[in-house]
């Protein structure tokens, strides 16, 4: 249960529209609110429209009137009033308001000495056995307090015993900022000893006209109530929205929901959910947020803020089952605290490839290569994997026990074409032991009828590069031809690795298909050249007669293969090599 109180200094900035609006769009959303009518003064909760079953004994001023009588706590469930639910989902709202307003309702509330309550009459300990009665009674998963203006002597429970956090909605004025800045400083006090309590505030500028703001008059304003509130961000705004709409008190988000005020609504219930740790999206949608300002998982050492830092442990303890929280939440640290998270959602059954190969990641860095290699390996058997997550998973897997796995017919049968063609021509292509399992794989693939053209044509072309470093030149040959029968309408690729298998199939250079790849490499020179390409122009224009091109290509590929270093494709061996 989170409660969270709806204050202003003063009236007629909107907010018990404010808390209405919220309530109904968090019951939209599933969610069981309680919606308390703590502005006992000036009630207005009941103008909205929303529908009520009559409570038994009336509201809070008759509550707090029944045990002054009897010196014993009532039976909260007298005092609630079921409201609404939509059509769909499980949302529900109920409502306890100010009080049965019948004739006596202004002398019952007269008679309450609110400071005598506190004082002789145990009143703190009234409204925390309130709390657990709304726990016990429905189990509200959020109580929204429509609290009164000014200082009261009922703001304190609405702003500071009851309350997880506070909407303070205030126009931006000199009056609002003077009054405000005495209760702000009351709840930030609550952290203190002895009650050590942690109210979060949420600053909402409400009723804000939407005019340009020529001489910066309200950016002076908000300038203003950043430096005296000591905020950090800048304030929510809520337009003023000029509907005669507003007369008949609408709920936007109920029966305007495109509208923009109903945008604005939802944006605050969204920050109001987000402070929530027991709200499970609110909770995922923290996280998210704590995490991209950090980066990635596991680099470096940070420390939040004591705040930041509570909120999240809080988190934890309330999703402590929840395997998907678990597994953002340790987006939100580094290093071991980043893996025991992990851990932790693999226990509660969150077992989708996202956490495995994370984990697989952090390891790997860490050096702990034999499990990450075994995480990496649940990534690849698995049936939900995506074309990304497959290849990276590869990545961190030995080729043997790479070789294991994919030379099984079961693994071959529940991965893509894709993902097949390219573990076969990125990673199996270093050993002719490798070579051997990547032919396999593509020569499935390209006699699968059911694929695409441009899947079989791509694995073909591997197809072709493999079969030639394995020597079985004449293959090689026989799917080029399949694809382009005639050399002077190859391309570039094609030619050369024509021309190659025809040599190694027949012990002599063929120069019909070099004096193609000249061709076209004359015609469309490339500009940014890798050692593999210069390597390749080197042998087809020696196989011309251009010796000095070719010279002149060998040297250039030496260059760019000495400040590489990476393994690179030899045109020689038809695999990748070292520098």
């Amino acid at each position: 249960m989170y409660t969270a109180t709806f204050y202003s200094f003063k009236g007629g900035v909107g907010r018990t529209m404010a808390l209405v609006n919220v309530a109904i769009e968090l019951v939209k959303q599933g969610r069981r609110v309680l919606v308390v009518d703590f502005d006992l003064e000036a009630p207005g909760l009941d103008t909205f429209g929303l529908p009520q079953t009559p409570t038994r004994a009336g509201g809070v001023v008759d509550f707090v009137a029944r045990y002054l009588e009897a010196d014993e706590a009532p039976d909260v469930t007298d005092y609630l009033s079921d409201s609404w639910r939509p059509r769909n989902g499980d949302g529900r709202l109920w409502i306890m308001p100010s009080g049965a307003h019948a004739n006596g309702y202004a002398a019952t509330l007269a008679n309450i000495d609110w400071a005598a309550l506190y004082d002789d009459h145990d009143g703190y300990l009234l409204f925390e056995d309130i709390k657990e009665q709304w726990k016990t009674a429905i189990d509200p998963d959020y109580v929204l307090i429509d609290s009164r203006t000014g200082h009261t002597d009922t703001g304190g429970i609405c702003t500071r015993q009851l309350p997880d956090s506070v909407i303070v909605l205030f126009f931006p004025n000199a009056q609002n900022l003077r009054g405000l800045t005495k209760i702000v400083r009351d709840i930030k006090a609550e952290r203190q000893a002895p009650r050590n309590k942690s109210i979060h505030i949420h600053y909402v500028m409400s009723n804000v006209p939407d005019m340009d703001d020529e001489d910066s008059i309200l950016e002076n304003i908000r300038r203003s109530f950043k430096a005296q509130l000591e905020l950090n961000d800048d304030p929510m705004v809520i337009h003023r929205y000029d509907s005669l709409s507003l007369l008949n008190q609408v709920v936007f988000t109920k029966d305007r929901p495109r509208s923009r005020l109903s945008t604005e609504y939802r944006a605050l219930t969204a920050i109001l959910a987000r402070h929530n740790p027991e709200d499970r999206s609110g909770a995922l949608d923290y996280v998210r947020s704590v995490a991209m300002d950090i980066g990635p998982v596991g680099y470096g050492h940070w420390t939040h803020s004591s705040d930041t830092a509570e909120h999240l442990e809080r988190i934890e303890q309330n999703h402590a089952t929840d395997g998907e929280v678990l597994f953002r939440l340790a987006a939100c640290y580094a290093d071991e605290d980043a893996d025991i998270l992990y851990t932790k959602a693999i226990e509660a059954h969150y077992r989708v490839p996202d956490v495995y190969l994370a984990r697989a990641v952090l390891r790997f860095r860490h050096d702990d290569r034999e499990k990450a290699e075994s995480d990496a390996l649940r990534v690849l058997k698995a049936t939900d994997a995506s074309y990304h997550q497959l290849r990276r998973a590869v990545s961190l897997i030995t080729s043997r026990r790479l070789m294991e796995v994919v030379g099984s017919a079961e693994w071959t049968a529940g991965v893509s074409p894709a993902v097949r063609s390219w573990i076969a021509s990125e990673r199996l292509v270093h050993s002719r032991e490798e070579l051997q399992v990547a032919r396999t794989l593509l020569q499935d693939v390209v006699a699968d009828d059911s694929l695409t053209s441009d899947h079989t044509s791509r694995a073909a072309n591997d197809l072709v590069l493999v079969s030639i470093a394995l020597g079985a030149a004449s293959e090689a040959m026989a799917l080029i031809q399949k694809q382009q029968p005639v050399v002077e309408m190859m391309g570039i690729q094609q030619a050369f690795n024509y021309g190659m298998a025809l040599w190694a199939a027949t012990g002599e250079v063929g120069t019909e298909p070099f004096h193609r790849v000249v061709t076209l490499d004359t015609e469309q020179p490339r500009t940014t050249p890798d050692a593999k390409y210069l390597q390749c122009m080197a042998v087809a224009y020696w196989a011309v007669g251009q010796e000095r091109a070719a010279a002149g290509f060998a040297e250039r590929a030496k260059y760019e293969n000495r400040t590489d270093r990476r393994r690179e494709f030899s045109c020689w061996r038809y695999m990748r090599v070292s520098a």
